[in-house]
């Protein structure tokens, strides 16, 4: 554990969507610090397989609930206060904001306030993670945190961008109101082991495509920009702003920002496909570039992405290919 942590042995968390793909990652980094974790998960898009290796664990606790309906204190878990909550619960994914926009809503906003009680109660340090899509479709570039950014409210995205805008709002109103120890920390195009291979995202997708040797369906152009980052950074930089005493926002991602055309054929050519590279219609309000200023991260907390784009992807390839076998 870091001398600086503020948060390990003795120290009980919460983690909402705890068996979601990044969540699951902060649990194992939570669990190695020696803190005891709760992971609430309704298992809307999380899988209990990301947390399989973890049942065993007497210091985790997995607790299946709808945090919208409310927090389930009736469960043995939920009883003992909480010295940090981190509230990481929301479908993420292009398809998601399709099939599950009032979950969304709910998660972004219900489940917010929900959370923000229980940390009043606790006297614990509430982390809410935002998003990069907090900046919708941005004129500025690259994003630093002052930007308001250019969110179309009633597009098909907003479901995810305006509750998690909301969700941002109401840690605020919190800190200023009831002096509330928070965090917001927007997070940047993030990839590795545990993603959905079906989840719209493009990583996943290409990489799904590339291994069955099919077209890759790069939407648009494919010259709209993203900046790719791998899942142990956000984990580290998310622990970072945890144990410092900054409410944020601070983004957090990396300054790897390729063009979805790039991406595909660097996916193509890792795989050793024989792939094509194909080109689709464009979804509504997808943003035309997106990549991080990371100054404060960096003056703030000492952040510094460490893993490149061709290793990280190579880690995530060979996470899929073992599941394709």
């Amino acid at each position: 554990m870091n001398a600086d942590a503020r948060f390990g042995p003795g120290h009980r968390i919460l983690v909402t969507g705890g068996a979601g793909f990044v969540p699951s990652h902060l649990v194992d980094a939570l669990i190695a610090r020696g803190c005891t974790v709760v992971a609430l998960d309704n298992f809307i898009t999380g899988s209990k397989e990301n947390v399989a290796h973890l049942l065993d664990e007497p210091r985790f606790t997995l607790v299946e609930a709808d945090i919208s309906d409310g927090l389930p204190t009736q469960h043995p878990a939920m009883v003992e206060r909480f010295d940090a909550i981190l509230h990481m619960a929301s479908p993420a994914s292009p398809t998601d904001f399709e099939k599950l926009p009032v979950e969304i809503l709910r998660v972004g906003s219900v489940a917010t306030l929900h959370l923000l009680d229980r940390a009043v109660a606790d006297s614990a340090r509430f982390l809410m993670a935002s998003t990069s899509e907090a900046y919708g479709d941005p004129k500025e570039h690259p994003q630093r945190e002052s930007y308001w950014g250019n969110v179309n409210p009633i597009g098909i995205r907003s479901v995810y961008d305006e509750a998690k805008r909301f969700a941002e709002a109401a840690t605020m109103a919190y800190h200023r109101s009831h002096g509330l120890d928070t965090a917001i920390v927007r997070i940047f195009n993030t990839y590795g082991p545990r993603m959905r291979p079906d989840d719209g995202r493009a990583i996943p997708t290409f990489i799904s495509q590339a291994l069955r040797g099919e077209p890759i369906t790069v939407h648009g152009t494919g010259n709209q920009t993203r900046s790719i980052c791998y899942v142990s950074d956000l984990v580290h930089g998310i622990l970072l702003l945890l144990d410092s005493r900054e409410t944020g926002p601070i983004n957090c991602g990396t300054e790897h920002e390729m063009s979805m055309r790039q991406l595909a054929e660097t996916i193509v050519s890792l795989t050793g496909s024989s792939s094509e590279v194909t080109y689709i219609t464009r979804s509504a309000d997808d943003p035309e570039m997106r990549r991080p200023d990371l100054t404060l991260a960096r003056e703030l907390l000492g952040y510094e992405p460490a893993v490149t784009p061709e290793d990280g992807l190579r880690r995530t390839i060979e996470y899929f290919r073992e599941r394709m076998v």
